[in-house]
């Protein structure tokens, strides 16, 4: 699974901070097999992009940050593998991560690493189509 640009999708609630986000995500790294791989993108909630920590998290990887409206997170309900009842019921969608990380893979995106967790961040990896 080589192919394409590996994007992360990242959940976090407010004010968490860059240091939280980076072991997210390296740990989603290393569970897919892909430690010290380079993410191009992080994607995320439109109304997270400005939070600092996630802005000094993507400076820190040489990161693009990608804003998804809440509404476009819904069309990928069905392309979601894990599922939280506390998300869903306020983005309609199972995993931020999940569904943020495939909408910024663009079309013929696939999820690599459904989202894992820690206190305060998601994170879920997505390849773009070549």
């Amino acid at each position: 699974m080589s192919e394409g640009r590996l994007i992360a999708g990242i959940g976090l609630r407010p004010g968490t901070g860059a240091g939280d986000i980076l072991a997210c995500l390296d740990a989603a790294l290393a569970v897919a097999g892909l430690a010290g791989a380079t993410a191009v993108r992080f994607a995320t909630l439109a109304s997270r992009l400005a939070e600092p920590g996630l802005v000094a998290a993507a400076t820190e990887r040489g990161a693009e940050l990608v804003a998804i409206p809440d509404e476009a997170l819904k069309g990928f309900e069905a392309a979601c593998a894990t599922r939280s009842t506390r998300i869903a019921s306020l983005y309609g969608v199972g995993s931020v991560a999940e569904a943020a990380a495939l909408a910024a893979a663009g079309p013929g995106g696939t999820l690599v690493q459904p989202r894992i967790a820690n206190a305060r961040v998601t994170c879920a990896l997505a390849r773009a189509a070549a």
